[in-house]
Formats: structure tokens, sequence, C-alpha cells
């Protein structure tokens, strides 16, 4: 195949075969991002690489473009580890529409599926197995899997990987794997953990940064409010009152999670969760409904914090601070992705005040505290009831009698933890 008539000014000169070119010109991808720029021209040489960047800022096209090209030049097959299902299935999502047209197979191996079928896509001899470490392991117990002919290993969101316990399952693979093999490692963080495994697993990896480790995404807007535990619930319903977008909000544990969800309900708005309780059908209708738009809030643990791509999320809200502050950074890289401008809401309780300088430190940023507005009265606990989706009229509409969109100025003073400020 010739060169294409118009080809992408951003993405030519980094090395990527015209056929490539072509494809990506075609699925509107044309400008790359700062990853994408550094990391393509070096990973296409077979060089390992360690690539920190913030989050939403394109790393699977950034390991994807080079892995499909040198896969398409020689024999070998990718594998490609992620920390969450969810994540699993949007790499996937990405190489399917990057590869198709190249003839191009992929196996998704992930926790809370038919092993029965994936055991039916491995037989197929997929080019690409993108996988979660403990769906891997189970697979190389059983001996339904063969991983002698990898020849380009990829760990997507490795610190996040270690933060969910999976450090024995990434040892064992990096153990089985061939030695000769090209090997990328992304992240939003660096820790000394993953930096260890660098030097054990890889050879001479070329480390590009494009922002220091706890770099929040530029056009966030960051908020605080500091409120007694028993009036956050309350502070939530004055929020989604007064912002009329998509929503996600994050808390600490599962159970939680349900929780909420039935009490935003009770405000009158539609909501569904993501958190491991769920079944991964369930998980699945929840993000789709999410993106749709048959929910307008989605309630989930940080199992979303990076498992999530959807567009155009209005608002981040943290009902709960995050129990280690390196997930307030992708937590609240859910909105404001790809240069986009966002909004992320924070709510702590005045005994946190430590929580919250931990994410100051990381983000070497003040997190500004913002006066409480009026709070409206406490809802009365109502019976949860089966909530179909209404498009018009219905519950997830606006509510008369609801509270003015505009804060009162009469409302307490913010709390400031002794500030130093």
């Amino acid at each position: 195949m010739g060169q294409t008539t118009q080809l992408p000014p951003g993405f030519y000169g980094l090395g990527i075969a015209p056929k490539m070119l072509d494809i990506l010109w075609k699925l509107k991808f044309k400008t790359p991002t700062p990853i994408q720029q550094k990391s393509i021209p070096i990973a296409i040489e077979g060089k390992d690489i360690i690539g920190v960047a913030q989050t939403g800022t394109g790393k699977t096209l950034a390991f994807g473009i080079p892995l499909i090209q040198r896969l398409a030049q020689a024999k070998g097959r990718g594998l490609v580890i992620l920390p969450t299902r969810e994540l699993a299935l949007q790499a996937d999502e990405v190489f399917q529409q990057v590869g198709r047209q190249i003839g191009l197979r992929t196996a998704v191996l992930i926790g809370g599926a038919s092993m029965g079928m994936q055991i039916q896509m491995i037989r197929k001899n997929p080019h690409v197995l993108i996988v979660t470490p403990g769906r891997l392991i189970d697979h190389l117990e059983q001996k339904t899997v063969n991983l002698s002919d990898v020849k380009i290993l990829v760990l997507d969101e490795a610190d996040r990987m270690l933060d969910m316990g999976f450090a024995p399952q990434i040892k064992r693979i990096l153990q089985t794997v061939p030695k000769d093999r090209q090997t990328m490692l992304f992240s939003a963080t660096m820790p000394s953990e993953i930096l260890k495994i660098a030097s054990t697993y890889m050879k001479l990896p070329v480390q590009i940064e494009i922002a220091r480790s706890g770099t929040t995404a530029e056009k966030v807007t960051q908020e605080l409010y500091v409120v007694k535990k028993d009036d956050k619930s309350r502070l939530l319903d004055k929020i989604l009152s007064e912002n009329r977008g998509s929503v996600l909000v994050f808390t600490r544990t599962k159970h939680g999670a349900t929780k909420i969800a039935r009490t935003i309900r009770n405000m009158g708005h539609t909501s569904a969760e993501i958190h491991s309780n769920r079944s991964l059908n369930q998980r699945r209708e929840a993000l789709d409904g999410f993106k749709s738009g048959k929910y307008r809030v989605l309630v989930a643990t940080d199992i979303a914090a990076r498992g999530l791509d959807v567009k155009d999320i209005e608002l981040v809200v943290n009902f709960d601070l995050p129990s280690q502050a390196e997930d307030y950074v992708h937590r609240i890289g859910r909105t404001g992705r790809a240069g986009r401008p966002g909004r992320a809401i924070s709510i702590a309780t005045p005994d946190q005040r430590k929580e919250v300088q931990e994410i100051e430190r990381l983000t070497r940023s003040y997190l500004p505290v913002t006066k409480l507005p009026e709070l409206p009265a406490p809802r009365p606990l109502m019976a949860e009831q089966p909530q179909p989706f209404r498009p018009s009229g219905g519950r997830g509409q606006s509510r008369p009698g609801s509270q003015s969109r505009r804060p009162s100025s009469g409302g307490r003073p913010p709390r400031h933890f002794g500030r130093r400020r």
C-alpha cells in the first residue's frame, strides 16, 4: 500500500507504517498526545520503556500502535496485563478498533467471565492476549494458555496492580514469559516497587516522564468541602441539585457505594453502582448505562478510579477521601480528559486533616476549602422501589421545590483544619 493522500501531520514521522497511518487517519486520530509522541518511536524500535503520564493521556495507543505494528512484521504474540476487568475490556476496544482492518485477533482473559469461552478464544490463536493477573494465573495453572511465544509484554497501571496485591502473580508471569522479549511498563505514578521490577525484569529501559508522579489533570478545577459526617449526604444532595451533567461519585467501600446509590435515587436522580460485589454483567450494564445517559450518577469504589474511560464526565465527587493519596490523582482524572475542562469536589470531615495534607503533599498543590452552602433538610428514608429508566417526566428529572442552584450567602463558615494559610 502506498502513502496516504492525507498523512496525519502529528503521527507522521514517528516511524509508523503507512498502512497504520491510514488507519489512524480514518479513525480520526490526527494528533498524538505527548506520551504517544515520545513513546511510539522508541517502542517501534523494540526498546523497553517505562512510561509515566497522568491518567487520560492516551497510554493505550502509546503501546498499542507499536505492539500491533511489530507483531505484523514478525511472528510472536503480545501480552497486555491490566489490573481490572474494565480496563482490560476498554483496552480490547482500542485494539479491535485499530487492528480490525489488518486482521488482528485478541483474546480477553478476565475474572467473572466464562473459562470455557476464554479457552475457545485461546484456541483461535490470537495475536494479543489482554488479561488481568489473577485470571491469567488460573489459565497457567490449568495449562490452557502457553506464553512461550510472547514477544512483547505490556504492564499497564503497574502501580495499581501492586496496590491491589498482585505482586506475586506479576512476579510469576514475568518469570514465565521468555526473557528475549520487549517490555513496556506504563503508569501515572512510579513508586520504588515499580523501579525494582524494572531493574530486575527489563533491559536498559528508556524512562519517559510526561508529568511528574502525582501530577493532576491540568484543566480540572479542584474544590474541598469540610463537613460533619452526618451532613455529607445533605451536601451531596445540594451538589447534585446544582450540577446537571453526568456525575461520578467515589466511595471507599462497596457497601458504602450501594447505600449511597440508593440515597441518590431517593433524591430523585438515576444512579447505578460499580464495585467488586457486582457481577461482570452488572458492571457492564452500569457503565454502559452511564455512558448512554440512562444513569446520570455512577457510584463507584476505586475499582473505577482507573477503569473508566467515559467522555464528558462533568463532575467527580469524592464522597469519601481515598485511602491512598495516589488514588486521588486517578479519581479526579476521570473528568477533564483529553484536554477538556473538568471539575472535582472532595468532601472531608474535620478529623481528616492528615488525609488532605497527604493529597496536597503528593500533588504539590493546595486544595482550596469552599464555603459551605445552605444545606437542604434531611430527606425521610424511603423504601427502595424498582426504578425503570424514564426518558422524561420521571424521578430522574428535576424536582419541583428543589433548592435554588445558587449557594446561599448565609451558609456556615468553612473549616480550615487549623491550616497554615
